[in-house]
């Protein structure tokens, strides 16, 4: 009797323990800021037999890129539930929600780059600098096989391809050359010559630029190792204090003969107003001076083509009314 209640506690108590462990432990859910890969017998449930090529996800990878960067593309499971799996399944969920880090953070060792605060980098001027910044990314939906089974570290892979590109730009960096003289009429000598920065100057003055290139580099990690770049935010250069000072007179004599030319553009630019002023005021003078004339031109050709008696009694009323107005009229004598 007794051997029978144990034997029958076993057994509801293994029944008991199987519900649990396999019908009510596999039920779950997915929020909303997850996906889920259903794994079945070590195999992710798969699209058919379509890939990452066939996807706009692949779009800015090289040529020589689309062949290494193959990858399938797996069920997603969305949001919501309850869901089920059966014993011999496996559910990764993975979180899309975008996230913000340091630029200078190393994953796998995080006291690199002075506790991933600063970057180093070299200049092409052989300057050692460093480099303050954040990065926005999140995983890719469109491409979760690459982020789950692709690669063993993504977010290692992709920050480490991310200072690549960042350092292998900081050492290629060259400002464009600017004209030191671009005013309209300058000798050639004087508007061909131009101004080259020191290099940190120009990282410093074309950040806009530089963040605008490590966006467009980036856009293929998604294709890559399954994880998103969205914005890449370069926040501040600080050269060697060695240089700083030296960096800083440098700055101080760009800017006053910035100063300097914009004042002589000024004041080239307000000596050409008051010249056309001066131009339009003689112009005007001078037509109000021959408007009269052309007036009396006009009204002695309509005399003119009334007759020549008309004309005659016109200049005969005109000479009467300057003799009125005269206090002695000097005439010609006549030889008669």
């Amino acid at each position: 009797m007794n051997f029978a209640m144990i034997a029958a506690g076993v057994f509801f108590g293994f029944i008991t323990w199987f519900v649990v462990r396999y019908v009510l432990g596999g039920i779950y859910t997915v929020d909303q800021n997850e996906r889920a890969v259903k794994m079945v017998f070590g195999r992710a449930q798969r699209v058919g037999d379509a890939t990452t090529l066939d996807d706009p996800v692949s779009a800015d990878l090289k040529d020589d890129e689309r062949e290494r960067y193959v990858f399938p593309q797996v069920r997603v499971i969305p949001p919501g539930g309850p869901y089920f799996k059966f014993p011999w399944e496996i559910i990764y969920k993975v979180s899309i929600a975008t996230e913000t880090v340091n630029m200078a953070f190393d994953p796998d060792q995080p006291s690199a780059n002075l506790s991933g605060t600063l970057l180093e980098a070299v200049t092409k001027d052989q300057l050692n600098t460093g480099m303050t910044g954040q990065i926005r990314y999140r995983i890719s939906e469109r491409n979760l096989y690459a982020y789950l089974f692709g690669v063993k570290k993504p977010f290692s892979h992709v920050m480490g391809y991310f200072v690549s590109v960042l350092r292998e730009r900081i050492a290629n960096f060259e400002a464009p050359a600017r004209p030191i003289i671009e005013i309209e009429g300058a000798p050639p000598e004087l508007k061909t010559a131009t101004a080259h920065g020191i290099s940190i100057n120009d990282l410093r003055k074309n950040l806009r630029d530089l963040n605008e290139h490590m966006d467009g580099e980036c856009r293929s990690s998604a294709a890559r190792y399954g994880v998103v770049l969205e914005a890449s935010l370069i926040t501040g250069i600080d050269p060697p204090p060695e240089v700083e000072s030296a960096l800083a007179a440098i700055n101080t004599a760009h800017n006053q003969v910035s100063s300097d030319i914009s004042l002589a553009h000024a004041a080239a630019d307000q000596k050409i107003v008051q010249s056309k002023r001066a131009v339009e005021i003689e112009t005007l003078k001078a037509q109000a001076e021959v408007e009269p004339l052309k007036r009396l031109a006009n009204q002695l050709l309509d005399l003119k083509r009334n007759g020549p008696v008309v004309l005659h009694a016109y200049v005969r009323n005109v000479r009467l009314e300057l003799y009125h107005q005269a206090q002695q009229v000097f005439m010609e004598a006549r030889n008669d």
